[in-house]
């Protein structure tokens, strides 16, 4: 049996109505959750990478040898071993706590089989070969040490992507390029997080 919508009582036909639209809204509801957790699920990564430095403990002081008030050179870095089908890593540092995102260093294409850095690699041949160096906040190609305001506690992340690609950048590739090349082919990262203040400065 059929009937048609006009003839029903306005009252029926409003709630009818109203029913239809909350229907719908909880579809396109469940379908936009499912699909974000769907895109989360791809961005996150599949495994974890155990990332420190023999110069500093995680969230421990940075010694002044690697900021602006010392030689300023890069820390010495150390991992675990990437998993199977990493092409190559890359090491992004920077300074979440400064008025913009600050980048203090960008190695890229660092080989699968690395597992670490010496102190004071940045720069010079003691980078693996075929690894490349972007350019920081500060203008220049290579680390550039922490240089935080007067008396102010800053945090330096370093992150470790393994990567299932080499990356397509020049020398002196900037942090959006970086960003944009690594998206969506992270399939392992680590952190370490050092702190460093200028006290008397």
């Amino acid at each position: 049996m059929s009937f048609r919508t006009s003839a029903l009582r306005p009252e029926t036909r409003a709630a009818k109505i109203a029913a239809t639209v909350l229907i719908l809204s909880s579809c396109t509801l469940g379908f936009l959750i499912l699909s974000r957790r769907a895109g989360s699920a791809q961005s996150q990564p599949r495994f974890l990478l155990e990332l420190r430095s023999a110069n500093f403990a995680d969230l421990g002081a940075i010694p002044r040898s690697f900021t602006c008030d010392g030689a300023g050179v890069s820390p010495g870095l150390q991992w675990s071993a990437a998993p199977a089908g990493a092409r190559s890593f890359a090491i992004v540092m920077d300074d979440p706590d400064a008025p913009f995102d600050f980048t203090h260093w960008l190695v890229f294409n660092l080989p699968p089989e690395a597992r670490g850095l010496g102190e004071d690699a940045s720069g010079h041949r003691a980078l693996p070969q075929g690894s490349m160096e972007g350019t920081n906040s500060y203008g220049r190609s290579g680390y550039g040490g922490p240089c935080p305001p007067s008396n102010e506690l800053h945090h330096y992340f370093f992150r470790l992507y393994a990567l299932d690609i080499r990356l397509n950048l020049p020398r002196g590739a900037n942090r959006s390029q970086v960003d944009a090349a690594i998206a969506h082919h992270i399939i392992a990262q680590g952190q370490t997080i050092g702190v460093y203040r200028r006290a008397g400065h």
